[in-house]
């Protein structure tokens, strides 16, 4: 039985074969352009994008789906701007039922089907990706520019790529086959058989407040192109970009002759704990996460009945040894410890110095002079607010706040974090980056994840003392990233190799417009599934050929 392919799938073929050869290939590609600039967009998109947002506020969302007629608002702005936007509200119950009726259609339509009604939801998406940006922007507290590129340009980026893993797996077997083998002197036996990709049932997708795009988007659709309809639980504090994901998905899908209910947003009420009891309904069968180690563990533990991916938390480490450019290096490792202010699960906590300072082309630098550097770099990409918060953002929670108030009371301060008044947003939270020095010795306190605008320098008594520490550090609790600086190469190989043993990326001598703390889509992995901050990769042939099954069936011929 040869699948026919529906319009979409032609529509959006050659998107899907070029990222079909992106994945292979490695190299830099992007479908979707990260510049909010209007000779890209056009003049209009930027001010239609944000009309569009703002109609949102202070209203119920158009959302047209199962559930009780009540609305739940529960999102506050890190920037202090009211929101105020009112979601339907529906049970696990209803959402598990209206889900798992519309699967059947959406199973028996196909992979090319499926896969072309997925690229035509991406392309809806960035036709309204100002919208979107928007939206990301005053929910998460990322600055416009962060929001319109990592919330809407690379998180289609990345639902895209997913797409392509996905497609390469389902489509890595035949759909039929003809079987033949000789039976001695009488007629060969002869078999026709078909091989149906099977979904596993329904897909639960749990949001976070800080990326809830980019995070959400490869487990969205990697789950929905493999037959699984998908529930999408936001953070109750990001819920709008996720929102406004599931309208549009759901409206492609409907306009395609499929049951919109194959999306559906499950916005949760205070203290409701939706997440958990959809997690564990027996009828949910794929899970994915990203938020913390601790919730993380516990649906790795207790959603027995489902495939649970999850990206949690880490110790991100750079070990330095020496460098040819030192003041790259301190702009380099400013600007990742400043963007976001910390606020993202690939930025650098744990900065290894030996207490003997390191060899720079500048002559040697002591271990004060280095952290002053780093600390130096970031107090002049912070010092004029009107440019310093289109880097920082806006702080995202209170636990962040409480963290930089607990932080005070260890080591000494390199730098401090100062709060800054937003030229545009009087009621924006706004922190700057600390820099703490440590020891080696005071192990409990880097050996735990400060999340938000927190590192530490850190003496060793040298860079083998810092590779051990790194070692130790991140095969205990785990890493997504990890970055090396030196001039031998020796240390280079040997730096790669403990990367290598506990399963964390490894950047060397980043000193230009390449951070560690970022990926690009169809060329670099975020997180690895070797060590315990994910369990999972985005994006390879595991994250997705575990929601599908290969039913076969056979006939004689």
């Amino acid at each position: 039985m040869t699948e026919t392919p529906h319009p979409r799938y032609d529509r959006h073929a050659e998107t899907l074969n070029r990222a079909l050869t992106a994945i292979t290939e490695r190299g830099y590609w992007s479908a979707y352009p990260e510049s909010p600039s209007p000779r890209v967009y056009g003049e209009t998109a930027a001010a239609d994008g944000k009309a569009a947002f703002e109609a949102y506020l202070g209203g119920d969302f158009p959302l047209d789906q199962p559930g009780g007629g009540d609305r739940v608002a529960t999102e506050h702005s890190p920037f202090g701007v009211a929101l105020n936007v009112r979601y339907p509200h529906a049970d696990a119950e209803q959402l598990v039922t209206a889900a798992s009726a519309a699967l059947p259609a959406w199973r028996d339509a196909g992979p090319q089907t499926r896969v072309g009604v997925c690229l035509e939801i991406l392309d809806r998406l960035h036709k309204n990706i100002f919208e979107l940006a928007n939206a990301v922007q005053f929910t998460s507290g990322q600055a416009f520019v962060m929001a319109f590129q990592a919330g809407g340009a690379h998180a289609l980026d990345r639902a895209l790529e997913a797409l392509a893993y996905a497609y390469a797996e389902m489509t890595r077997h035949p759909g039929t086959a003809g079987w033949e083998k000789a039976a001695g002197k009488g007629d060969p036996l002869r078999m026709s058989k078909t091989f149906h990709v099977v979904p596993r049932g329904v897909a639960l997708v749990i949001g976070c407040n800080t990326f809830p795009t980019w995070n959400s988007y490869p487990g969205l659709f990697a789950s929905l192109v493999t037959g699984n309809p998908v529930v999408v639980k936001p953070h109750p504090r990001a819920v709008l970009p996720l929102a406004i994901t599931v309208r549009y998905a759901r409206e492609v899908l409907a306009e395609a002759g499929f049951d919109p209910n194959l999306v559906l947003l499950a916005a949760e009420a205070p203290g409701e704990k939706l997440a958990s009891t959809l997690a564990l309904h027996p009828a949910v069968k794929i899970v994915d996460f990203t938020g913390s180690t601790e919730y993380g563990d516990w649906l790795e533990a207790n959603a027995r009945q489902a495939a649970v991916y999850t990206e949690k938390a880490g110790l991100n480490t750079v070990v330095i040894d020496s460098t040819d450019d030192f003041a790259g290096m301190c702009r380099n490792l400013g600007f990742t410890l400043t963007l976001y202010s910390g606020q993202m699960c690939t930025t650098s906590q744990n900065i290894f110095i030996p207490r003997d300072g390191i060899d720079t082309d500048q002559g040697h630098k002591s271990f004060d002079e280095v952290a002053g550097g780093i600390a130096a770099a970031v107090g002049k990409l912070t010092g004029d607010p009107a440019r310093g918060v289109e880097l920082t953002g806006a702080i995202v929670n209170d636990g962040v706040l409480e963290r930089l108030n607990e932080v005070t009371k260890v080591g000494s301060p390199v730098l401090e974090s100062r709060t800054v008044e937003h030229p545009s947003f009087p009621d924006a939270v706004v922190r700057t980056p600390t820099i703490v020095k440590l020891d080696a010795g005071d192990t409990e306190t880097y050996s735990r994840e400060w999340f938000g605008p927190i590192s530490f320098a850190i003496a060793t008594d040298s860079t083998a003392h810092s590779l051990e520490i790194l070692r130790s550090t991140v095969s205990e609790k785990g890493a997504l990233t990890a970055a090396v600086y030196s001039t031998d190469d020796a240390v280079l190989d040997a730096t790669e190799a403990a990367a290598i043993e506990v399963g964390v990326h490894l950047s060397a001598n980043l000193t230009g417009g390449v951070f560690v703390n970022q990926s690009a889509a169809f060329s670099d992995f975020h997180g690895s599934g070797a060590n315990a901050a994910a369990n999972s990769a985005l994006t390879d042939g595991a994250y997705v050929a575990n929601r599908f099954r290969v039913v076969q069936s056979r006939r004689h011929v």
